[in-house]
């Protein structure tokens, strides 16, 4: 038998796929939604918590829960999301010193003065992904995009795991649902670390796509 919360979030995804709740729309308040359902607080949001790792619902803190618009699924190929052209990037920029897991990420001394670029994508009014660049100080550009020169090689490690805090609040969504993060180090031919970003991608709208380009060898024969 679906359990109470599983039975609230399958009335409220019959609404939302069926188009009696619009995309934008906001929901009653929880404390309403609860009366509604004759179920306790703690249990109607974690239906709602069901329908947020879906991408169905987010919620804006302070403003309460708002049927999500689609997001696009893009693709992560060669460092970029691509369809881009829907999205829109705000930027921050600060100052600051290496410091924790930035000193081995950039192999740089402690305190070693960085910059660090906040890129926030969104489609529409949804935030879409959350990347930081870090590029010591001395190579920092007065703005993005930008590739350093001499670069020599670019390191890629992706993993899926569970958003931080601050990663499901500024991208709105639900402290269950997986993200791909994505670190790309590229440094020069001497080893330095020129740039080094981390990607965060909400699993409900990216994939990543890597291409490997095998050189064929040619072998004479022995006669």
């Amino acid at each position: 038998m679906p359990s109470l919360r599983h039975t609230i979030a399958a009335d409220l995804r019959a609404q939302i796929t069926s188009g009696s709740r619009k995309a934008g729309e906001r929901l009653p308040s929880e404390p309403r939604l609860a009366s509604d359902y004759k179920v306790s607080t703690p249990t109607l949001r974690n239906a709602l918590a069901l329908l947020q790792a879906e991408g169905l619902i987010e919620k804006i803190h302070g403003n309460g829960n708002f049927v999500r618009h689609p997001l696009r699924r893009l693709t992560y190929t060669g460092g970029r999301l691509t369809p881009d052209t829907d999205l829109r990037v705000t930027i921050r920029t600060t100052n600051l010193r290496a410091r924790g897991d930035l000193i081995p990420l950039l192999k740089v001394p402690s305190r070693t003065p960085l910059t660090e670029f906040l890129c926030l994508t969104h489609q529409g009014e949804s935030p879409h992904s959350l990347t930081r660049i870090y590029v010591p100080r001395d190579l920092a550009p007065a703005e993005l995009p930008w590739c350093p020169t001499g670069l020599a090689a670019t390191q890629e490690t992706v993993t899926a795991r569970l958003p931080t805090p601050e990663e499901a609040s500024t991208l709105r969504i639900s402290s269950t649902q997986a993200v791909l993060a994505i670190t790309r180090v590229s440094s020069d031919t001497a080893g330095r670390v020129l740039k080094a970003a981390r990607l965060v991608l909400p699993g409900d709208r990216a994939n990543a796509l890597f291409t490997t380009h095998h050189a064929n060898e040619e072998r004479g024969t022995e006669g």
